[in-house]
């Protein structure tokens, strides 16, 4: 940053933390619906919550696909009994490893972050919930920014 000698520097305030949050989400990339689950930790249990969650939005008769990366929660044992119960209705499609330029909802995660965390300064995370929130509220219904953003075409 550049800032002209003859003026005080700048204060830039910073909340010095390594805290996070964790936030489980896909998004319905035929009409841009988003699902988002807030989470303490990834781990196969939380995954599996936030499957049974996604499978809430299911519209009868329909296949849910998830793309997901090869963390290690997600190939779980854990996992199995449940996903061989819901291979019906829910079937888990793994990308190549370094490669989350091919998981759409990563493109959420950097609008999400664009809109609401960048140049903001937040004391607390739960400020950072919130805006999260707030903005992630929005996208619950069908609309059209998510469903351009990830589409397929």
């Amino acid at each position: 940053m550049w800032v002209p000698p003859e003026e005080k520097d700048p204060v830039v305030l910073l909340a010095p933390t390594r805290k996070s949050i964790s936030l489980f989400g896909a998004v319905n990339m035929s009409d841009g619906r988003l699902v988002t689950r807030f989470e303490k930790q990834f781990d196969a249990i939380t995954f599996k919550a936030f499957l049974i969650q996604l499978l809430q939005h299911r519209k009868k008769g329909k296949r849910i696909v998830v793309i997901l990366d090869n963390a290690r929660y997600h190939h779980a044992k854990v996992l199995r009994k449940f996903l061989r119960i819901n291979r019906n209705a829910l079937r888990l499609e793994f990308i190549p490893a370094y490669s989350p330029e091919l998981n759409p909802i990563e493109r959420v995660w950097k609008v999400t972050r664009k809109i609401c965390t960048h140049n903001v300064y937040f004391e607390k995370l739960n400020q950072v919930t919130a805006a999260v929130t707030r903005q992630h509220n929005e996208w619950k219904s069908p609309n059209e920014t998510l469903r351009r953003l990830c589409c397929i075409t």
